[in-house]
């Protein structure tokens, strides 16, 4: 009976052609994909936590003092002409 490292090496010498492993080729692997799925996900997050903060945010600007001034001295000027 062969032993289990001789029959997963057999495994392995069947199953590298069908996966093209190349020694000297470096891919991010699982853990590669793991760390940009929880980056993503904080982003979404992140984002939908800002926009929900920023509909909270009611602005409305103050009237320019010096603008309406200048309506003023139009109008009045207007009328005079």
């Amino acid at each position: 009976m062969p032993d289990m490292s001789s029959s997963a090496a057999l495994a392995m010498t069947h199953l590298v052609p069908l996966a093209e492993v190349d020694e000297n080729k470096v891919t991010p692997g699982v853990l590669g994909f793991i760390v940009f799925a929880v980056m993503a996900l904080a982003v979404w997050g992140l984002m939908k936590s800002m926009s929900k903060q920023m509909n909270k945010v009611d602005f409305k600007e103050a009237p320019d003092p010096t603008a309406e001034s200048e309506a003023g001295a139009v109008e009045s000027k207007a009328k005079q002409g």
